[in-house]
């Protein structure tokens, strides 16, 4: 691996950290809070790809799991991945790849600027919503004692939010790679 990919990754790791440090939002009735460290997930699929998202995406992890307070909140250790959060942790990273895959195919090669818009929001949302709730889901429903449907409707309160990170994520990301072709 080069050193600017090093670099990058780190970097990346280091943007989902600090988006973790904003204040989440506690929403009713879940335990888990609205945060914007899925934002950072979706940026480092989208702009460094599958490899390298995936990398950014598991260096974070690993930190946390070190007991760096690197989670939102200023958790980290091996507990935070026994809790209501732990699917979505798991589902982070594995999204993280999918974003970056769906986004080479559909519009690393588009120009138009609502053409690029939409498949890099396509991307975000299929690997960095759905991915994610689909490993946040059943997590939280196995550690909270809740049956799936349950789960489920109490994660789609985070929708509206994971939405506009979408489109924030897809927005940066196109003007970013016009100037600087990650």
């Amino acid at each position: 691996m080069k050193t600017k990919d090093l670099v990058l990754v780190a970097l990346f790791a280091a943007i989902i950290i600090v988006l973790g440090v904003m204040p989440p939002i506690a929403l009713p009735l879940v335990p888990v809070p609205l945060t914007l460290q899925t934002l950072g997930v979706m940026l480092a699929g989208l702009m460094l790809g599958p490899w390298r998202g995936l990398l950014a995406v598991a260096l974070y992890l690993l930190l946390a799991a070190a007991g760096l307070p690197v989670l939102t909140g200023g958790r980290g250790g091996l507990g935070a991945f026994m809790g209501p959060s732990s699917g979505f942790l798991l589902g982070m990273l594995v999204g993280s790849w999918v974003v970056g895959y769906l986004a080479e195919r559909a519009a690393y090669q588009q120009k138009a600027l609502l053409h690029a818009v939409s498949g890099y929001a396509l991307s975000a949302f299929i690997g960095g919503v759905l991915v994610v709730y689909l490993f946040g889901v059943p997590g939280m429903a196995l550690t909270l004692g809740m049956s799936l449907q349950q789960a489920l409707m109490a994660a789609l309160m985070f929708l509206p939010g994971d939405i506009i990170k979408v489109l924030i994520a897809a927005w940066l990301t196109f003007r970013v790679r016009r100037i600087y072709p990650l």
